[in-house]
């Protein structure tokens, strides 16, 4: 059985062309991307090591392997970050017996009153599985219509995976997708990880598996959204990471005046009142 290291790892590598590189290419490839032999000798182990890695036989290489395959698969700041917390899930990983406990869903008092502050913005508080635990009235008007706030616990990752309104909602659904499951692994906890996945992966399907081990690191740009009324909005996010609640404080702005428009007209529908959801 494989690790979420060896996964990236071996997604990694596969994604590689040699070339790309400075590797030369010699005949037909029986698979695509780098080899193992190629990325254990720029990396300086052994292909038996590597191997044992990539299948999960070896949960904990060191510091320095991980830095050395880091710097063989040319990653980037943010996935050599990822990398690293991959390693440190991988080595720690909690019994496959145990039922972990879902994520706290309360959110403090003082992280309210900052999101009454940004009324009527569009603002709301989740955290790193999807649940939306309080927003804006800016931000309900924002989705209003499309079904993501329809549930008693909204939960985004859920509603882009199984209602088929988020793939229009979302003009960029591809991107969005990627981003939410990447998030699963930025959970507070592998526990809080596998409840979350144990409850999404059948009803979500083959799809959201095959995105959760590709750990492709996204680019987060702007969100562009279809809603339901006509308009076509596209909005700047910023994020402060509430790091000691494993939670974030979302901002939705607008990026044009457009869109600032289209979003008074939205806002005009919609009484101005802060929700958190229990």
């Amino acid at each position: 059985m494989g690790t979420p290291l060896g996964d990236f790892i071996r997604a990694k590598r596969d994604s590689i062309q040699p070339e790309s590189l400075g590797l030369p290419v010699h005949g037909r490839r029986r698979s695509p991307g780098l080899r193992r032999l190629d990325l254990a000798a720029r990396s300086g182990i052994s292909v038996e090591y590597l191997t044992r890695i990539e299948q999960g036989r070896d949960r904990n290489p060191s510091v320095a392997v991980v830095n050395a395959l880091a710097d063989a698969l040319s990653l980037g700041p943010s996935e050599r970050n990822h990398l690293r917390y991959l390693a440190k899930i991988t080595g720690g990983e909690c019994s496959a017996h145990t039922r972990p406990a879902p994520p706290r869903r309360d959110v403090r008092p003082s992280v309210l009153e900052t999101l009454r502050l940004l009324e009527p913005g569009i603002a709301m508080v989740t955290n790193r599985l999807g649940d939306i635990l309080a927003h804006t009235s800016g931000y309900e008007s924002v989705t209003s219509g499309t079904g993501l706030l329809d549930a008693d616990t909204p939960n985004l990752t859920r509603y882009l995976f199984t209602d088929p309104r988020a793939r229009t909602f979302f003009a960029d659904w591809d991107d969005i997708a990627d981003e939410q499951v990447f998030d699963l692994w930025l959970a507070p906890s592998v526990e809080n990880s596998e409840w979350f996945t144990a409850e999404l992966a059948p009803t979500a399907g083959p799809d959201f598996t095959r995105r959760l081990n590709r750990h492709v690191v996204p680019r987060r740009g702007a969100l562009h959204l279809n809603h339901p009324s006509g308009c076509e909005l596209r909005l700047l996010r910023e994020t402060l990471e509430l790091s000691s609640d494993a939670q974030q404080l979302v901002v939705l702005l607008p990026a044009d005046e457009r869109t600032a428009q289209a979003v008074d007209q939205l806002r005009g529908r919609s009484p101005s009142r802060l929700r958190a959801i229990s």
